[in-house]
């Protein structure tokens, strides 16, 4: 079975009759934007200065490219939203979802009830994760997962007579969604500043983020070793009785893309065994291939107690989230009474046949052996290669098909732009005119790609992203 399917030619929508009622294939951009201005509110985004300036309207996508209303070629390198791990265009998917459609649209997983698709996503989940990961609760986004998983540690402590481990730990600059306490997980500051309504018993760590954070003589390694250990002094400060858990993502996502050295996780899960504190990792942008295992805390070497997922496992065709409980844990759920959680939509049919056919996809035609052993390496190879001594980029860090440049001043003293945010605009609107989605996250550059990136559009992939920053350090006047 290939794992591509074939470019289709794209074709200008359109334009509406006089009397014809407008489609989605017959409106101008102009159409598009005027009614997306008036009638839609996007996420992260300065609405004002948005419709001032009109949005690109992508209308079809297929393999690693996406084309917008005005017929331009994009090369995605960002997988959608780090999610479209299988491509666009995948005809299987789609069949999937019009035949549970045609079959059993929805039903919900309420009342002693559930259904032949939710099954079989389990069982296959339970094939793909590590050994002690058996159970599965469903939901929508990798979000309303985390909001899950607050309330599972709690349920789990509540039913072991430890009801006074309440305390959840995470870190600031890591970012667990966008619910209320999504984001109160997330150690964001400007999300926080939004949302006065935080949730209760949550305090963040420090970041493991050495290249701007690291201060002295300290090697990565050491001082990876000294923000795991802020854990233990953190749970020493608030008393171990009284904390739940740690959630952390195995590299940071929108934080930056950021990879801890070696010494951080092993350092984390000793600390959290010591003081008997569940180990959460949010998998939701590393699992299902990204790093070339089938979950990035494979790639670390660390063992959670709970799993929460989401984007790839449906490569984004359809919402859907889950958290992967161990089986101490489960035991723990399943035996004590009722679990008082749940959504309309947990489990939904249509979600988790999709969900099934897109995971048979990345084993069955060994997508995620392939990052490991082949494009992740010719990845991460051609970045370094490429940016390694470039006067703006002082750090590459990555591992199979992700990978943050970090914009810099003087990259071999660690200075960065005093305007970093402003730098990393200028560099994500080079990126954009060149018909390249490589996001920008303060002063760090993110790629993404789709997991079945051939070797010629890697090299397209880097080809744009030097021109833009390039293109960038130009501007700044740094050569």
């Amino acid at each position: 079975m290939s794992y591509r399917t074939e470019e289709v030619a794209y074709v200008q929508p359109a334009q509406p009759g006089a009397n014809a009622q407008a489609t989605q294939q017959q409106r101008s951009t102009a159409e598009y934007r005027a009614l997306d201005a008036a009638h839609h509110i996007h996420p992260f985004s300065d609405m004002g200065a948005l419709n001032r300036a009109g949005s690109r309207v992508i209308v079809k996508a297929q393999g690693v490219y996406l084309w917008d209303s005005d017929g331009n070629k994009v090369i995605d390198g960002m997988a959608g939203l780090w999610c479209v791990n299988v491509g666009y265009g995948r005809k299987e998917l789609a069949d999937a979802a019009y035949r549970q459609m045609m079959e059993l649209p929805f039903y919900n997983t309420f009342f002693k009830t559930t259904h032949p698709p939710v099954i079989e996503l389990s069982a296959l989940l339970a094939e793909l994760a590590p050994e002690p990961f058996n159970h599965f609760f469903y939901c929508n986004s990798g979000s309303e997962g985390n909001d899950t998983v607050l309330r599972i540690v709690h349920h789990y402590w509540a039913t072991q007579g430890k009801h006074s481990k309440k305390f959840v730990i995470s870190r600031k600059n890591g970012y667990h969604g966008s619910t209320i306490a999504g984001g109160t997980l997330g150690g964001m500051g400007y999300m926080h500043d939004q949302m006065p309504s935080k949730v209760e018993n949550i305090v963040h760590i420090d970041q493991p983020y050495f290249f701007g954070e690291a201060e002295g003589n300290l090697t990565p390694e050491e001082f990876a070793l000294a923000r795991a250990q802020q854990l233990e002094a953190k749970i020493l400060e608030i008393g171990a009785d009284n904390v739940a858990a740690f959630i952390g993502e195995p590299f940071q996502g929108a934080g930056g893309v950021i990879f801890p050295a070696s010494t951080y996780w092993p350092e984390i899960q000793r600390i959290c065994r010591k003081y008997d504190i569940l180990l959460v990792a949010d998998e939701v942008i590393g699992g299902f291939g990204r790093t070339g295992e089938w979950f990035a805390h494979q790639h670390f070497g660390f063992e959670p107690d709970l799993i929460t997922m989401a984007k790839g496992l449906t490569s984004g065709y359809v919402p859907m989230g889950a958290v992967g409980l161990h089986d101490r844990v489960a035991k723990a759920i399943i035996e004590n009474g009722d679990f008082n959680h749940g959504l309309t939509y947990s489990g939904h049919p249509v979600a988790a046949a999709v969900a099934v056919a897109n995971l048979k996809l990345l084993r069955d035609e060994k997508i995620v052996e392939r990052v490991k052993t082949d494009t992740g390496p010719y990845f991460q190879k051609k970045l370094r290669d490429t940016f390694g001594a470039h006067p703006i980029i002082g750090e590459i860090s990555g591992a199979g098909l992700v990978a943050g440049l970090q914009l810099a001043q003087d990259p071999k003293t660690r200075k960065r732009f005093a305007n970093g945010g402003d730098v990393g605009t200028i560099c994500r609107d080079f990126c954009f005119n060149g018909n390249l989605i490589m996001r920008a996250t303060g002063d760090r550059m993110l790629l993404s790609p789709p997991l079945v990136i051939n070797k010629l559009e890697i090299d397209e992939i880097v080809s744009k992203a030097k021109k833009a920053i390039d293109a960038t350090a130009q501007q700044l006047g740094i050569s």
